[in-house]
């Protein structure tokens, strides 16, 4: 399991600044100039880009070069100024966003779909506050989430998303944080609701719970930005007009996840905040800025 602290995180984002100027010498491709488009194998992120990544969509003048990784892979990644275009969880972004400019297509939010504490036997906010916490990366939103909703509690480890079960059931962790595709499988594995956080963010804000988005880099430019923005919305349209297509990507990247899981997934991450974030979606966005800070989670 992995400890990091903030201070790790600030080198990484002063490393980037360092890095800017070189950054910007971009590599070809024949008359085209390479892209990096970085997003998770989860089979809302591979339905939402399977028309881009396949070529059915294009960004012009840009050839696209995909990479899958974990989303705190991705979050880090994004401390480095690696990838020209990324999904990262909103809690990454708020570090970032002086360097990565928020795309308002491709995103994760919405309504009753936020991470949900588990663990082998119920718990109270007390418990949870006094028990070793094991949650999917130190720069995800579940651990924001985590963080606002039970602030005192300390005991706070971070392994990969698909580990979390692995950690319950060894007696590693008294429970977890769960993301993605856990939350249709939690409870025939055996664990129970603690708390589900995306619930608890909407009593207290009203609002969708934002938990990835899109951004690209500055260096790439606002037009090239915009044409990508652009592109994911067509993607989004081709996946949703013929999903069958989109399905040996999904399948190729997918954990093992039943056909009604893979469909419950993408049906509850990608919505209409997928293809706009709008004025409500980026209210989202403000509000978890705004309580981070409150509470001194920001660093």
């Amino acid at each position: 399991m992995v400890m990091v602290g903030a201070s790790a995180m600030a080198k990484s984002i002063e490393r980037m600044k360092q890095k800017q100027e070189t950054s910007n010498e971009r590599q070809e491709t024949g008359d085209r100039k390479l892209m990096t488009l970085g997003f998770s194998p989860c089979p809302n992120d591979t339905f939402i880009f399977n028309a881009l990544v396949k070529g059915k969509v294009r960004v012009p003048g840009y050839e696209i070069r995909e990479e899958l990784h974990d989303v705190e892979t991705l979050n880090r990644k994004a401390f480095e100024g690696q990838l020209d275009v990324t999904k990262l969880s909103f809690f990454a972004w708020l570090m970032v966003k002086d360097h990565y400019d928020l795309l308002s297509s491709g995103g994760a939010l919405g309504f009753g779909c936020g991470p949900v504490v588990i663990a082998r036997q119920g718990m109270t906010l007390k418990d949870v506050t006094d028990a070793r916490i094991v949650l999917p990366g130190e720069w995800t939103t579940a651990h924001l989430l985590l963080r606002l909703w039970a602030p005192e509690a300390g005991q706070r480890s971070f392994v990969a998303y698909d580990r979390i079960f692995d950690e319950l059931t060894s007696g590693r962790a008294d429970c977890g944080v769960i993301i993605h595709e856990s939350r249709f499988t939690f409870q025939q594995m055996g664990f129970v609701a603690v708390a589900d956080l995306g619930a608890w963010w909407e009593e207290q804000t009203g609002l969708p719970i934002p938990l990835g988005g899109i951004a690209a880099h500055k260096r790439i430019g606002s037009q090239a930005a915009a044409a990508m923005q652009s592109a994911i919305c067509e993607s989004i349209a081709l996946a949703r007009r013929n999903p069958q297509d989109a399905l040996p990507y999904i399948h190729a990247h997918a954990q093992e996840m039943t056909a009604a899981v893979l469909e419950a997934h993408i049906q509850t991450f990608v919505n209409e905040f997928s293809l706009d974030l709008g004025d409500t979606g980026r209210a989202a966005v403000r509000a978890l800025e705004e309580k981070a800070y409150q509470t001194g989670v920001m660093p």
